[in-house]
């Protein structure tokens, strides 16, 4: 079974990434400065994009270093997948 996250923009301006469920809590949030925003525009999504995508890189490749059986079960495709959009 795999497990569907969303990009989304908060009421607060916020951009999140949370599961694609009703009422679900924010796995993570990013918050861009005034002066940023200034410079992004409508670019803020991408980046928030590419920022999530580069964390759950890095969190996946931290995790298969720490568990070399875990490793094992990707390579076979044995473990979850997660769609990101």
């Amino acid at each position: 079974m795999s497990m569907l996250y969303e990009i989304v923009e908060l009421a607060d301006g916020e951009i999140a990434l949370q599961k694609d469920e009703e009422g679900s809590e924010p796995l993570v949030r990013i918050k861009f400065s005034e002066e940023s925003l200034y410079f992004l525009n409508e670019a803020k999504f991408d980046i928030a994009k590419a920022m999530i995508e580069a964390g759950l890189e890095a969190a996946s490749d931290i995790q298969d270093s720490s568990n070399p059986q875990e490793q094992e079960s990707r390579e076979e495709g044995k473990v979850e997948e997660f769609t990101l959009h």
